[in-house]
């Protein structure tokens, strides 16, 4: 009967791993379109600070969720 038990539990780790993975990628991809827009506005005229200023923060928090993902799917020391 433990058989049964562990054959469904690895699904379910792999799942959940798949469930991180592909949220890694959106935040690259969220990651990668405030890099564009950034851009795009700190190259107009007038500029709007207060917006690039959010823009930038909320890129920072990006980066930092997905440094703390790729942590939890390649740690680089042993657990």
């Amino acid at each position: 009967m433990s058989c049964g038990r562990n054959t469904f539990a690895a699904p379910t780790l792999d799942s959940n791993l798949h469930s991180l993975s592909r949220q890694l990628i959106e935040l690259r991809i969220e990651h990668a379109d405030l890099d564009a827009t950034i851009d795009r506005l700190a190259e107009a005229s007038p500029q709007d600070e207060l917006l690039l200023r959010r823009l930038k923060k909320r890129r920072l928090a990006l980066r930092d969720q997905i440094a703390r993902l790729e942590n939890v799917l390649d740690p680089r020391e042993p657990a």
